[in-house]
């Protein structure tokens, strides 16, 4: 088995496909799945990924639930596993998060995800699939790294070294379009919005990495520092969480984000 870039094109990977030693998991619709999706494929419901419970939607569940999904996946030490999505990376993102969340650092992402596959003109499948499940369930080396929660990003947006990142619309962010019950920002975040890191007339792949980077530099965003980012429900920040890691940035996450730093009344925020 090839151990494959971060970042995968479709081509590269078609000719693996059928070839039982890599796990390929497809994130969104479950309609979308059922249509079209990359032979053997395995779809994995987003909102098992979530804990769903208001009003920080987007926190973890309970370890547990996750253990018991990813070992449902059948996903050992030595699986390479290759995430993709129907929606440019953020279902992607958010699933790459949570594998370094567990310590497991074998996987791929496959740039524009379907939308790339299809473009790609390459054969497609309806057919679903199921994973070989873990018979002896895998103890997971949980990483606090990749993590951060609301006490964490309240001692360090100020810091220097710390620099946050905004992938919400400009709109939420300053606070023109309320969807919590503070509009606004995080003080000193920088707004980036995820989709400007897509190129929506090229299949959803991701842009030139040496072009974002010049963009986030600009914004203060680069390796000197530790990179923090968030959404609404870490969502969309999990495309941005990946794009840091193709950059080399030592990025974060914040699951709580937005929906839970403005549904609270004790926090700070900014609306320039």
């Amino acid at each position: 088995m090839a151990t494959l870039p971060l970042l995968l094109e479709a081509e590269q990977f078609a000719p693996l496909c059928a070839d039982p030693a890599y796990l390929i998991v497809h994130l969104g619709k479950e309609s979308v799945y059922q249509q079209a999706h990359i032979p053997n494929a395995i779809w994995v419901n987003p909102r098992q990924l979530v804990s769903g419970d208001l009003p920080a939607a987007g926190k973890l569940p309970p370890r547990a639930q996750l253990e018991q999904l990813f070992n449902d996946l059948g996903i050992q030490e030595t699986t390479q596993v290759i995430v993709y999505d129907d929606e440019g990376g953020a279902w992607a993102g958010r699933f790459i998060w949570t594998l370094d969340l567990i310590g497991h650092t074998a996987y791929a992402y496959l740039n524009g995800g379907l939308h790339a596959w299809l473009a790609a003109g390459l054969p497609i499948d309806n057919q679903r699939h199921s994973a070989k499940a873990n018979l002896i369930a895998r103890q997971f080396d949980w990483q606090t790294t990749p993590e951060v929660d609301l006490a964490f990003v309240l001692a360090h947006y100020q810091s220097p070294n710390y620099a946050l990142w905004d992938a919400r619309s400009p709109e939420e962010y300053t606070g023109r379009q309320r969807l919590a019950m503070r509009g606004g920002h995080i003080p000193h975040a920088v707004n980036y919005e995820w989709t400007q890191g897509i190129d929506k007339e090229n299949a959803l792949k991701i842009r030139p990495l040496d072009v974002i980077r010049d963009e986030l530099a600009v914004l203060g965003l680069n390796t000197d520092k530790t990179i923090i980012t968030y959404c609404q429900t870490h969502h969309r920040s999990g495309f941005s969480y990946l794009l840091g890691k193709l950059l080399g940035f030592n990025i974060k996450a914040y699951a709580g984000s937005w929906s839970e730093w403005a549904n609270r009344t004790d926090t700070p925020i900014a609306l320039d």
